[in-house]
Parts: C-alpha cells; sequence; structure tokens
C-alpha cells in the first residue's frame, strides 16, 4: 500500500516508515515500511499489505491514526493520499444512482416519541424524499427504542422512500440490532461510523442484510480539521466508501461546514473515482442545506450523478416539512413529475 504524507521536518520520513510498521530500525525487512520519494515536506511511503491483512483496525492505528500523531518527532504529519490495494476492502453494496437524490433528517434530534419520529417522516416522504433518516444522536433509547420507532415508520411511509435507523449503540450488539431494524422494514442502515469505529461498517456490509448503509462522519472531523495533523478530508470519504458506505458525507457549499469547496469537490470525487471491483457511493451534501440553497448545492458540486442533497433543521422553517421537500425536489429534479400522496 502506498502513501503520502506531507511531513515536517522532512528529514524523519524514516522516523515515520518505522513508527508505522515495525517500529524498530532493526525490525524485519519483510514488514518493514519504506520511503518511496520525498520532494520538500511530502514524503512517499510503500507498506505491506500483509501488515494488516484487511483489517480495518490496524490500518487506521497504522496509518490514520497511528502514534505519529503522539510523537514529537514531528511538527507536521498529515495522510493526504492512499493508493489501495485491489481487494483490500469490499466498497459499496449498492452502486450510487445516476441522478440527484433529496434526503432529509428527522427533527428534532431527541425528545420525539416513536409515533412523532413516524408522522414526520411521514411528512417528509409525502414531499418527495428519497430517503428519510434518523439524527445521529437518536439511538436505542428508553423514550425511543428503536425496533418501536423502526415498526411505526416503515408502517408510515411509502415502501420506495428508504428509512434509514440509526443503529449505532453497544459494539456487541450492532449485528443483532442492524438485522433487527432490517427485519422491521428498515430500508436503510445508519452508523455513526467514527464514534462506532470505521469496521462497523465493514461489519454491516459484510452482514449482507440487503439494505445501503448509511456512514455519518460526526467525529471525523477530528482527524481532519487541524491542517498539521491528520487525515485529509479525500482520504476518509475513499476509505469509508471503501469500507462498504454507500452513502457517505461530504460536507457541503453552503458556509456552515468546515469543508472548504474544494474539499467538498475533492470528496465527492473520492466517492466516484474508479477504484477497481468498487462501486461508486452517494456523495451526501449535508450541513445547513435548504430548499432555498439546494439547487445551488448541485451547481457548485458540478455534477448531477450520485449525489444527494440532505435537509436538516432548513427544512422546518418554513411550516409545512411536505412542501419544504417538494421544493427542494423541484429545485434539484426540476424535470421530476412528483405524485404526492
Amino acid at each position: 500500500m502506498r502513501v503520502t504524507y506531507e511531513l515536517d521536518p522532512p528529514e524523519a520520513a524514516q522516523a515515520l516508515a518505522l513508527i508505522e510498521s515495525v517500529g524498530r530500525a532493526d525490525g524485519p525487512g519483510h514488514a518493514r515500511g519504506r520511503v518511496v520519494s520525498q520532494k520538500d515536506a511530502r514524503v512517499v511511503l510503500d507498506f505491506p499489505d500483509a501488515n494488516w491483512d484487511g483489517d480495518v483496525t490496524l490500518l487506521v492505528s497504522s496509518l490514520l491514526a497511528g502514534e505519529w500523531a503522539d510523537s514529537a518527532a514531528f511538527s507536521r504529519c498529515r495522510l493526504v493520499e492512499a493508493e489501495w490495494p485491489v481487494g483490500l476492502l469490499p466498497g459499496p453494496a449498492f452502486a450510487a444512482p445516476d441522478e440527484v437524490l433529496v434526503g432529509a433528517i428527522v427533527k428534532p434530534s431527541l425528545g420525539l416519541s416513536p409515533s412523532e419520529v413516524a408522522e414526520t417522516a411521514a411528512s417528509l416522504a409525502a414531499g418527495g424524499a428519497d430517503l428519510v433518516k434518523d439524527d445521529e444522536l437518536l439511538g436505542d433509547i428508553r423514550s425511543c427504542p428503536l425496533e418501536e420507532r423502526v415498526r411505526a415508520v416503515a408502517a408510515a411511509i411509502p415502501p420506495h422512500v428508504r428509512y434509514a435507523a440509526n443503529v449505532t449503540g453497544p459494539a456487541d450488539s450492532l449485528l443483532g440490532r442492524a438485522a433487527r431494524a432490517v427485519g422491521l422494514g428498515a430500508g436503510a442502515l445508519m452508523v455513526n461510523a467514527f464514534a462506532q469505529g470505521l469496521d462497523s461498517v465493514r461489519a454491516l456490509r459484510a452482514a449482507d442484510l440487503g439494505v445501503p448503509i448509511f456512514a455519518h462522519r460526526v467525529g471525523a472531523a477530528l482527524l481532519v480539521r487541524d491542517p498539521r495533523f491528520g487525515v485529509a478530508p479525500t482520504v476518509v470519504a475513499e476509505v469509508t466508501r471503501l469500507c462498504g458506505a454507500d452513502y457517505v458525507q461530504v460536507g457541503s457549499f453552503t458556509g456552515s461546514v468546515y469543508d472548504t469547496p474544494d474539499e467538498v469537490r475533492a470528496q465527492i470525487g473520492a466517492c466516484h473515482r474508479e477504484l477497481p471491483g468498487v462501486a461508486r457511493a452517494v456523495a451526501v451534501l449535508g450541513g445547513g442545506v435548504s430548499p432555498e440553497n439546494a439547487g445551488e448545492q448541485i451547481e457548485a458540486a458540478g455534477i448531477r450523478s450520485g449525489v444527494m442533497v440532505l435537509l436538516g433543521s432548513a427544512a422546518y422553517e418554513r411550516g409545512s416539512l411536505t412542501e419544504a421537500v417538494r421544493t427542494t425536489v423541484s429545485s434539484v429534479r426540476p424535470n421530476t413529475a412528483l405524485e404526492i400522496a
């Protein structure tokens, strides 16, 4: 596997290769990372694939969030590019459709009963939403149990509208929760990929439950926002896709989230660029997206295939949720004829 870091001081490149592999200068050569090239502060390293054998947790522990971040040897160390070995990870189970999708989040984030979640989801679906999802803060809690919530929402929305139930929670019961949610009618599954751990996305993908996976990026900002240490947003988006996420959040052009316009476009590219044997993921534009600016998001993205605009709190400011979604759909898919139930 080949990776590129922005590194300071540049002469610490060999130390970085050792930290991320054998740990000592006298470590075995077959497992050792090596410096391939170096130009100014940009360093290219190679690592044997056998060092992690497709284990996402080891990959993260080495390359994305390794001990190099603890080391006083570096004043800058940021992973900016990765060349993924063919077959390392499975990628999405559902290829991104050749259109613009509209998603919507059930709000408020907390405090609703299952029946109230279902009523809100029904209003969003009636406006033409392709996907309705839980907020990342709503898990399987006593005031709104997951199973009761899924059952209520599934009964309230048309079967063609996907409800992404948030199955984030205790790791030992993750797959059981997910299977139960699908069995009760969830048309998609959401997991807080960086709070639960990226391997949770791979585990859900491997479980082959027959529905797409929405990877929420809450927590990823702690990896990407510091320009000196961490990981470039494009690498985070791409590894999330590779783990099996069908929907990958990429920020927005609204200015309400940290991503710059160039970073958003680069993350869309990371969701779509050709990787052998790996399907495209839907790039989800979210954060400050409203019925008024949704069309501008698509124009700024420069692509009308494999993207979603995701409505959050802004959809609730109009009074009518159905009208807010309908307006959004019309702005991003002007030729779509809607039949509102």
